[in-house]
């Protein structure tokens, strides 16, 4: 069954960015990487503080345009609701590598 994932990242400014993809892992390197070009990579978005799971991809869009119509409050509430600390959520992902 096919996981898509609607994220955060954010840098040390707590500049925040929402996406949507089907390969956390993946793209959370490609954006520590600055592997892709724009907005995550002119603003150093690198940490992963927010993400949820989806088996809709569908679902998945209409979640991340949502949060993106968010203000900024609603956006860090969600993100405090479940990362209080604002833990860089990929970190384990590096450390196993």
């Amino acid at each position: 069954m096919n996981q898509y994932y609607v994220y955060i990242l954010t840098n040390t400014a707590k500049t925040l960015y929402t996406g949507v993809t089907n390969n956390l892992e993946r793209r959370v390197y490609e954006h520590k990487q600055k592997l892709i070009p724009g907005f995550t990579k002119k603003y150093n978005l690198t940490m992963l503080v927010y993400f949820e799971v989806t088996h809709d991809v569908h679902s998945a869009i209409h979640r991340e345009k949502q949060i993106k119509g968010w203000l900024r409050r609603k956006k860090i509430a969600l993100i405090d609701s479940k990362n209080p600390e604002w833990k860089d959520l990929s970190m384990e992902w590096v450390e196993e590598r």
